[in-house]
């Protein structure tokens, strides 16, 4: 997963002539948007700007065992981050240089929160984007829209993967498929049980189609 660059997109409003306040402009309305914008836009996006502090715990299971359980508090305002893991509290401040004991928190992070946000790292990451598509989802066999998202070869933590998204009319990711570099894994889960926080959607619930793998959120608070 790639480091996150967080540059935010400025606010696009409508000013109501009958109303003094501001009306959310869909992506319908802006024709000058390009594919992945408005996947960001509809997820909140532009919400973000706003947001000061983000806390969410990171589950995996497999099976019935859960493999992994990690509860972070992400300081948005001085990038201060905390994990907390089997009981231990590890705190760093993400910067360009880290010192080694504290990229083992950080590539965590990277992934955790890339899960958590991905819409917004079509943004925020450099990656190339392939022109969109209609394609039959893996998972549920659905027709939907597809974009391919490839990342550099060098930089990150996982530098060439790539991944293909699913998305519906509305543009929200309903599947994706995660192709490593080498080509030696690929893994298609869902994206569902979309939940509002202050405005951002978050997808809190991610399976595999035989269901023997879920990715989830919860505890999620968004101040």
């Amino acid at each position: 997963m790639k480091k996150l660059l967080l540059t935010f997109l400025a606010g696009i409003t409508l000013i109501s002539c009958n109303e003094d306040k501001k009306k959310e402009v869909t992506p319908e309305e802006n024709p000058n948007l390009e594919v992945h914008e408005k996947i960001a836009m509809v997820n909140g996006f532009e919400e973000f700007d706003s947001i000061k502090k983000v806390k969410f715990t990171f589950n995996v299971k497999v099976n019935d065992s859960i493999r992994s359980e990690r509860r972070w508090n992400w300081n948005v305002d001085t990038d201060k981050i905390s994990l907390t893991e089997n009981d231990s509290v590890m705190s760093y401040t993400r910067k360009d240089s880290l010192a080694d004991d504290k990229k083992y928190i950080d590539q965590r992070f990277v992934n955790d929160s890339y899960w958590l946000l991905f819409p917004f790292q079509l943004k925020w990451s450099l990656a190339d984007l392939s022109e969109p598509k209609k394609a039959t989802a893996p998972i549920s066999g659905d027709e939907m829209q597809m974009l391919t998202v490839s990342y550099p070869e060098d930089g990150g933590y996982t530098p060439g993967d790539s991944y293909d998204i699913y998305f519906d009319d509305e543009f929200m990711i309903r599947e994706w498929v995660y192709k490593s570099s080498n080509g030696g894994r690929e893994m298609a889960t869902t994206w569902e049980d979309y939940k509002d926080f202050k405005g951002i959607k978050i997808a809190t619930m991610h399976k595999s189609k035989d269901d023997s793998f879920e990715l989830f959120f919860d505890d999620i608070s968004v101040e």
